[in-house]
């Protein structure tokens, strides 16, 4: 990789290296691309807080934000300024948004484990069997449920006949939900469900679709999203400014596409 330069100051290689542990990609190169960026950002931060005499504001005793976090935080601070969203532009925002200001969707399900490694090829198929034998069951005698997760299931909730409780959009593997969603209550799923866990039946009891909730409930929640997007969209203008008149060196370098400084 070419060396890095920010205005003469070089970022050293094994700095970036070090940096890229916090940047998952899909190749090294967009790792070592997005780490080294995020290093560039620190250093013309650091860079524009010394050329302003900028020292960092007096940091907790609990705080582990370093001396030099410090400096950044309170440049950004000195040099940041966003308006504070009224109401009318909350209410704007929450109206065309409002799938995400709901009440979580709450189900109760019930489910029969087959445990599987996904690395071992041979236990999952027999997983799968196993549970499409167990459905081909249930499909004859629903009424079993209970009775075969106490016989077959790995999962302790076996001992109560598979149930899993009430349950909140989240609480269980994105693949189970999936198929919970596009249930019927009371239906059993026609085909197990893999997961990293192995092999499911599954059964959805009951579904309740959360509501959307009213300005008044999440007012606060819209204001706080949308000083976030304020306060980004500043110090992306920011760091651009920064950018435009700074010489980097051995990265192509856009401020409009970096990861922003918290």
């Amino acid at each position: 990789m070419d060396r890095i330069l920010v205005n003469g100051t070089e970022i050293p290689s094994a700095a970036v290296a070090a940096e890229m542990q916090y940047h998952p990609a899909p190749s090294r190169e967009k790792a070592w691309t997005t780490a080294a960026t995020a290093l560039v950002i620190r250093q013309l931060l650091l860079q524009e807080a010394a050329r302003m005499e900028i020292v960092a504001d007096s940091l907790d005793a609990n705080d582990d934000a370093s001396p030099e976090e410090g400096m950044v935080q309170a440049l950004l601070a000195h040099e940041i300024a966003t308006p504070e969203p009224d109401e009318e532009t909350c209410r704007r925002y929450w109206s065309a948004n409002r799938a995400k200001f709901r009440a979580p969707d709450v189900y109760e399900a019930a489910h029969i484990l087959f445990p599987a490694s996904p690395e071992d090829t041979a236990a999952g198929a027999a997983a799968k069997q196993a549970a499409s034998e167990t459905i081909a069951l249930l499909q004859t005698d629903p009424s079993r449920f209970a009775n075969l997760a106490r016989e077959r299931s790995a999962c302790p909730s076996a001992a109560s006949g598979g149930l899993l409780g009430q349950q909140s959009r989240g609480d269980l593997v994105p693949e189970i939900e999936t198929f919970l969603m596009a249930m019927e209550e009371g239906q059993i799923c026609p085909i197990p469900i893999a997961t990293r866990y192995g092999h499911h039946v599954l059964r959805l009891d009951r579904l309740i679709r959360g509501a959307a909730l009213p300005f008044e409930a999440v007012a606060e929640d819209v204001a706080r999203r949308l000083r976030s997007q304020s306060w980004q969209r500043a110090v992306s203008q920011y760091l651009r400014i920064l950018a435009g008149r700074a010489r980097i060196e051995g990265l192509a370098f856009d401020a409009a596409a970096t990861p922003l400084v918290q």
